[in-house]
C-alpha cells in the first residue's frame, strides 16, 4: 500500500511542526514534530511498509507501537481527506 497526498491539500512546515490545509473543507490540521516526520516519510516512500522501516530506524520505539501510531495517523489523514491510500 502507498500513500498519496490529496490534490486539494497544502502542507507547510513551521519550526519542525506542520500545518495542513484541506482546500475542499477549508479546515486546518496540525502535526507535531513526530507527526510531521511521519508525513514527510509517508509522502516520499514507495510504500507504507517502507515508511515504517525508515521511521523504525530513526526512533527508539517498540516496533508494534510505531506501527500502531503510524496506522492511526494514516487513518486520521484519510478520514479528513488529506491523503489517499492506494493498494499497489
Amino acid at each position: 500500500m502507498r500513500i498519496s497526498i490529496a490534490e486539494d491539500v497544502l502542507f507547510r512546515e513551521l519550526d519542525g511542526e506542520s500545518v495542513i490545509l484541506n482546500l475542499k473543507s477549508e479546515r486546518y490540521f496540525g502535526l507535531d514534530e513526530v507527526g510531521t516526520r511521519m508525513w514527510e516519510v509517508l509522502s516520499s516512500c514507495e510504500s507504507i511498509e517502507d515508511a515504517y522501516e525508515v521511521l523504525l530506524s530513526e526512533y527508539d520505539v517498540v516496533p508494534e507501537q510505531l506501527r500502531n501510531d503510524l496506522y492511526k495517523l494514516i487513518e486520521n489523514l484519510v478520514e479528513h481527506g488529506l491523503v489517499n491510500v492506494d493498494s499497489q
